[in-house]
This record gives structure tokens, sequence and C-alpha cells, in this order.
């Protein structure tokens, strides 16, 4: 079984090449992959399922389309769409996953993340996820009139870009120590998420035996997927051009 992994996308409509390339990926690369998923921060920013657009239309078409080809598309929620809700999974026909989870990928337990509960040494950051990530929170926001909720979302990208700017990459990546844990915790030797736009393959030891760590690429300047077959795991990356045709992925040394 051939499965694709993303993140970080960030879709919206001031950044239509992200968008092309990733319609072309559903059309084209992705065809081949019997599971597609995409672990968070798929849109920007997500107000709400009753808050869609002409672009959120266009996604949620595609992957409904996809559906009807018989792929199958798993959805988890990022810090910036963790208002993704059943109506969105519906229409665009696909699963939403919790984060986290733990899924057999080739015979092997893997564990999917966003990724931004592993920064535990951002303690802003971490204390403003707890606020918005309680169920009351969110029942509350999805009922806030979408103007407000608009308001609400401009304000905390704001806050969130200035704070970010001010702060060490230590402190916004992975925690090692918290990764280890949850591996641990979940039993598994892999690991894969994104949030931290930073993608690699880190090599681990945990408890005398060998495990990985998978980082998803964000979407910028590259789309950047993880692919996975009998034969293994491969990152690649494809350059954002403004052509239509985002041309063959080069793969990741």
């Amino acid at each position: 079984m051939r499965s694709l992994f993303i993140s970080d996308l960030h879709l919206e409509q001031q950044r239509p090449d992200i968008t092309r390339a990733f319609l072309q990926l559903l059309e084209g690369p992705a065809d081949s992959a019997e599971h597609l998923y995409i672990l968070g921060d798929f849109f920007e920013v997500w107000l709400g399922d009753d808050a869609t657009d002409g672009l959120s239309q266009q996604v949620i078409a595609a992957l409904a389309a996809r559906a009807e080809r018989g792929g199958k598309t798993f959805v988890m929620h990022g810090n910036r769409d963790f208002l993704l809700g059943r109506r969105f999974c519906r229409e665009a026909r696909c699963q939403l996953l919790p984060d986290p989870c733990v899924i057999r990928l080739n015979g092997e337990p893997t564990l999917l993340m966003h990724g931004d509960s592993l920064c535990i040494d951002d303690l802003d950051y971490m204390r403003m996820r707890r606020l918005l990530r309680n169920p009351l929170s969110r029942l509350i926001l999805r009922n806030l009139p979408r103007r407000t909720r608009e308001n609400i979302g401009r304000k905390l990208r704001a806050e969130s870009s200035q704070r970010t700017r001010l702060k060490s990459s230590e402190i916004t990546d992975a925690n090692p120590g918290k990764v280890v844990e949850m591996m641990r915790k979940f039993k598994v030797k892999r690991l894969i998420h994104g949030h931290t736009h930073r993608p690699a393959r880190h090599p681990l030891v945990i408890d005398g035996q060998p495990a990985e760590r998978w980082v998803l690429g964000d979407w910028d300047k590259q789309a950047w997927a993880l692919w996975a077959d009998a034969d293994g795991l491969q990152q690649q990356a494809t350059p954002l051009l403004a052509t239509p045709d985002p041309g063959y992925p080069e793969a990741l040394t």
C-alpha cells in the first residue's frame, strides 16, 4: 500500500500557487496513493464549516473527486484550522483523525501528530493552545458571528507572527524529551509530524532500539510530500512555480 503525507499548506486566497500545486498533486501523483494524510494547517485559517469561500469549495470538490476515484483522505487539525468539523469532512468525503493517533504503515505502528503539542518549551503558545483547543472554547467560537470570528482570526495570526519572530528556533521546535515521551507512550518506533516547518528525518535510539522522526515540510517556496510504500519512506520537494506545471519532484537528500 502506498501512502502520502503532507502538512502545513496554509491554503489561502493570497497564495493561488499553493492551491494550484495541491490540486495538481490530487489530480496526478496522489492518485497512486491509496491513503492521503493531511496532518494539520491545511488552511491558513478556518473560521468554521459555515464560513467557506471559493477556495475552500474548490478544495472540497477536489477531495470529493479523489474519493470518487477510490482514494481515501485523512485530515488532522492544526493550530490554524482546529475548527474544521463534520460538515467539511462530509462534503470533502474525508475522515478527521485525532491528534495524536497511531496507524499501521506497511505493517509498522506509526504515530501521527500535527506537532505543535511537542513544542512544550514555547510556554506562551502552549497556554494559548490549551485555551483554544478546549471544547467549550471551540463551541463558543463556532457560534460567534462570522465577522467576529474573522476579526479574532486576524488578531491571533498577527500576534502569533510577531511572537514567533522574537523567539529562538529552539523554543519553537519540538522538544526532544517530549518526542521520546510520546513515542514511548504509544509504543512506536516511528513518528511523523508537521508544524515546525523544518523538514527532515531524525534517527533516534529509544530504549536501545532504533527509531525515527519524520518532520514534514511547509508549502511556501516548495511543496513537500512524504511518500511511504513497501520500499520505505522518502520525502520530496517540488518547487512552487508560477507556471501550471510544477515539474517533477526531487528527492530530499
